[in-house]
């Protein structure tokens, strides 16, 4: 009797220690690879200072980025990078930059806002026209004419300072008949037919369909302008903001800007 005693004793010891080792396994909680992102890490709300030439693209990645972590909202602010560095270096609280052109992002760099922009895409111009094209415009010598309205971006905006240089290569001088404040300002204004031109970039003219008319400017006279991003040094929500600029110069974040019709940065 006291061998079967011994045996079962020691058998329940067994079976506590098994069970014991099973708790503690089941009810531990997944340890992430050292660095990687996870989605408990990420929380609250990220704001995103955008050229206005992103709208469409980043309207998008912002979508997929919720989706890939939920409970985190991305909040947008578009407009001319110049206006938005302005805002940056006046205290308007945002969590990334994302610019049309370096000059803008140096002001904000400078200003110590910023710190270690990359480089995430490219974008090159198009002329666009109303649909119906009334002043048969064919080439960028074709908007120095007489008497055709050409819109542009006003000079501090990138895609003003990009039109310029395409002027430049193309050995023509245009005077617009109007400025917009961005590059949508300027579509908007071709597609109402108020003009009879205006300079885009590419993605615009994509993005906007059929309501314009795009005319391929030829590479020799054509002229490009990088888009830098970068977190901001006072983020309310860095951790976000880190987590976002990962996410556009993912392989994903790439894929969508490409078929928006940007170029690869390299």
């Amino acid at each position: 009797m006291r061998t079967r005693s011994k045996f079962w004793a020691l058998c329940a010891l067994l079976c506590a220690l098994l069970v014991g080792c099973g708790s503690d396994t089941d009810n531990a909680s997944p340890v992430a690879p050292s660095g990687a992102p996870t989605t408990q890490s990420v929380t609250g709300t990220v704001t995103v200072f955008a050229a206005s030439s992103l709208t469409e693209s980043f309207t998008e990645l912002g979508k997929q980025f919720e989706t890939a972590h939920p409970g985190v909202t991305v909040k947008f602010n578009f407009g001319a990078s110049s206006a938005l560095a302005t805002q940056i270096n006046q205290g308007a609280p945002a969590d990334v930059f994302a610019s049309a052109s370096p000059a803008n992002m140096t002001t904000v760099v400078d200003a110590g806002q910023a710190a270690n922009p990359t480089t995430f895409a490219k974008n090159t111009m198009e002329i666009v026209t109303p649909p119906n094209n009334p002043a048969n415009i064919a080439s960028v010598a074709d908007l120095a004419k007489p008497g055709v309205k050409v819109a542009l971006c006003q000079a501090q905006v990138p895609c003003g300072a990009t039109a310029a240089k395409v002027f430049s290569n193309a050995g023509v001088t245009v005077t617009p008949k109007t400025y917009g404040a961005d590059v949508k300002g300027v579509l908007t204004t071709v597609e109402l037919g108020e003009v009879d031109a205006g300079v885009v970039y590419v993605t615009d003219a994509q993005a906007a369909g059929a309501k314009v008319k795009g005319i391929e400017i030829p590479k020799e006279q054509n002229a490009s302008t990088s888009y830098p991003i970068a977190v901001l040094t006072k983020a309310p929500n860095s951790r976000a903001g880190q987590a976002f600029t990962a996410f556009i110069l993912s392989p994903s974040g790439q894929a969508v800007l490409t078929k928006a019709g940007f170029s690869s940065p390299s």
